[in-house]
Parts: structure tokens; C-alpha cells; sequence
């Protein structure tokens, strides 16, 4: 009588563990993305380009119809592997925001968007070349992702354009884990550094300011309450089931 006693109590305390667990499995509203999006967002998204700051790479490509006139402005690098290859010169954009450029000497680039930067040069170099073309890109553009995503990581990217969406699909998207409502952004501009939260299942994560992320920003996933727990009692939990399986087992053999 008192084995059945003893089976009847491991049975009901596995059932209590096991409704914790359950009671602790995230619901919809905290997994679902973008939740109550209208048909059509009233405000669009505004048109953005990247800022260039201190210790961006800048290549920078000048042309025009006479090519002669631009060959003191367009500087290579030749460098030999296994074969010939050519790489364009690259600015750095030194604290103050100045660039040295051929010719033109020390120009400031440093505060203006990409499109501000090719105007200006533009009309610098309207001095020396009629008509003249300039492409401009940063080179060393980076986001970091750290946190509940499958890839955590700095991604290096090919264009100054990525959304924060973006940048945690490049890391795998979240992970069941990760707080989706409270997601971090830390942006440093200059000396200073800021912090924004992001809701991913709102709408409001369109209008947020860290919607498109600047060079160098950091977004950090924060761990649920769920994964927490099991990272501190993992073993414990472990340990426990290992047990209580096997007394279930040796409790279920003798009460036949």
C-alpha cells in the first residue's frame, strides 16, 4: 500500500513539474512579428543614407568624358597573388571628418550623407574636369548582432543600407528565446553612445529611429525568462528527470 502511496506522489510531482515547463512556453503575442499591421502604413519610410563618420573607408571613383583628365584623381593599388589584380584606393576619414584626396588636398566628408558628399566633390573637382561623375561607397560598413539569434556575429556589408530586420536575418533571425519586445539597439556617434528598444511585434518598429542602422551599431537580443531559467537549472532539471524516471521505473516494477 505504501508503494502505491509513493507511485501516486512521483506521478503527481512529475505532473507539476511538467505543467511548470508548459506554463513557461512563450504564447503568440510574444513570438508573432509586427502584430495588428495595418493594410498600408500611412507614413513611408523616409529616403536614408548613412552619415560618414571618423574611421569610415571611403572609395571613391571620379569620371567624365575626357578620361585623360581623370587619371590624377583615381588612384590604384597594384598588388600580385596568383594573378594581377587591381584594388581602388580607399580614405580614411580621419577624427576631425577630413579625407587627403589627390589634387584636392584635405577636404571634409565627415558629417554629410553619401549624396552630400558626391555633390561636394562634384564642385570641387569642377575646377579641374568638365562635367565630372563621382561614385562614392563606404567600404567597412558593420552592424554586430550579439544575442538570442542563430548567428550571432559582425557582418562587414556591400552597401550602407540595412534595416535592423535586415540585420537579424543576416544572424539567422531569433532564436524561441529571445525577447522580441524588447530588443536593444547601441549606436555610438562620436564619443557618445545611445540606447534604443525596439518592439519587433509592433507596427512602431518602422517609425523607430534605429529602424535603419548606422555603421557600427550594436543589436542585442535579450535571453526570455525561459531560457534564463534553464541555463541556471538546466543540470538540475537533468538530474532530477534522470531520477525520478528511474524511481517511476523501479516503483512501477514492484507494484505489478
Amino acid at each position: 500500500m505504501k508503494i502505491k502511496n509513493y507511485f501516486t506522489f512521483w506521478k503527481v510531482t512529475l505532473l507539476f513539474f511538467a505543467a511548470i515547463m508548459l506554463s513557461s512556453c512563450a504564447t503568440r503575442e510574444k513570438l508573432v512579428y509586427f502584430q495588428n499591421l495595418p493594410e498600408s502604413l500611412e507614413k513611408q519610410l523616409e529616403n536614408y543614407s548613412p552619415v560618414i563618420q571618423p574611421d569610415d573607408l571611403l572609395v571613391i571613383t571620379i569620371s567624365a568624358r575626357d578620361f585623360d583628365a581623370t587619371k590624377p584623381f583615381n588612384q590604384v593599388n597594384f598588388y600580385y597573388q596568383n594573378q594581377n589584380e587591381v584594388r581602388l584606393q580607399t580614405y580614411l576619414v580621419d577624427a576631425e571628418g577630413y579625407i587627403e584626396y589627390p589634387v584636392l588636398g584635405k577636404i571634409k566628408l565627415g558629417g554629410l550623407t553619401r549624396p552630400e558628399a558626391m555633390s561636394h566633390m562634384k564642385t570641387l573637382l569642377a575646377e579641374y574636369i568638365i562635367d565630372p561623375g563621382v561614385t562614392l561607397q563606404i567600404t567597412n560598413f558593420k552592424v554586430t548582432v550579439l544575442g538570442e539569434v542563430s548567428n550571432p556575429g559582425t557582418y562587414t556589408l556591400p552597401n550602407e543600407r540595412i534595416t535592423i530586420l535586415e540585420a537579424l536575418g543576416l544572424a539567422g533571425d531569433l532564436t524561441l528565446y529571445g525577447v522580441r519586445n524588447n530588443v536593444l539597439v547601441i549606436r555610438e556617434t562620436g564619443e557618445e553612445k545611445t540606447f534604443h528598444r525596439v518592439d519587433l511585434t509592433s507596427d512602431a518598429v518602422f517609425s523607430s529611429p534605429v529602424y535603419f542602422l548606422k555603421q557600427n551599431d550594436v543589436v542585442y537580443v535579450e535571453p526570455n525568462q525561459a531560457r534564463t531559467t534553464t541555463s541556471t537549472y538546466s543540470s538540475n532539471y537533468a538530474l532530477f528527470i534522470s531520477v525520478a524516471g528511474l524511481i517511476v521505473t523501479v516503483i512501477s516494477v514492484l507494484t505489478r
